[in-house]
């Protein structure tokens, strides 16, 4: 299945799968972000076993800022919330150089950010940028089961028939998941 199904999924069964903010007035915020795949998968697991919806993921007061980031930030200064964005040129920029240059922007950096946040964390530059660069190293690894096309491909399963295979099966499981009530 993919994300969209399971969100459909979810949605009719009010299993969370938008990250919510806390706000210093202790208020909680739906952000423009979601869960990854694998985390809204476990929700659903948890779901099927208990009929339990569970919480949403929610990042801390804390390490919510609702101004910009310095705009020539140093090694020192914390990564929080919503701060790392291509629009925030100088986090990259920094990040960049603590790196040598190997710093990219993209799937790794994005992942390993929220799991910072989502743990209550707010990195320093210099700790982002040493836990991307192992991250980065170890990519291939943080490839799971539940990113279909990734992982058939990589045991080398795709064909053409992959798409209408992954639909038939999508739709199995939906069917299934349908009947259950709770």
């Amino acid at each position: 299945m993919n994300l969209g199904e399971i969100r459909g999924f979810c949605s009719k069964r009010g299993i969370p799968f938008r990250i919510v903010a806390e706000y210093p007035n202790g208020k909680l915020k739906a952000t423009p972000d979601t869960d990854r795949k694998p985390i809204v998968l476990a929700r659903v697991r948890q779901y099927l076993a208990t009929g339990k919806a569970g919480s949403p993921t929610c990042i801390p007061a804390k390490i919510v800022r609702d101004e910009q980031p310095p705009a020539k930030p140093g090694p020192l200064d914390r990564l929080y919330y919503r701060w790392y964005a291509k629009e925030h040129t100088g986090i990259i920029r920094t990040l960049r150089e603590l790196t040598f240059g190997r710093f990219r922007d993209g799937a790794v950096a994005r992942v390993l950010a929220m799991e910072f946040w989502t743990r209550g964390k707010a990195p320093t530059l210099s700790a982002f940028a040493r836990a991307w660069t192992k991250a980065n190293a170890n990519k291939h690894q943080r490839l799971t089961a539940e990113y279909a096309y990734l992982t058939d491909l990589q045991h080398k399963r795709v064909d053409r028939e992959w798409k209408s295979l992954r639909k038939a099966k999508a739709e199995s499981a939906l069917r299934t998941l349908a009947r259950i009530k709770y």
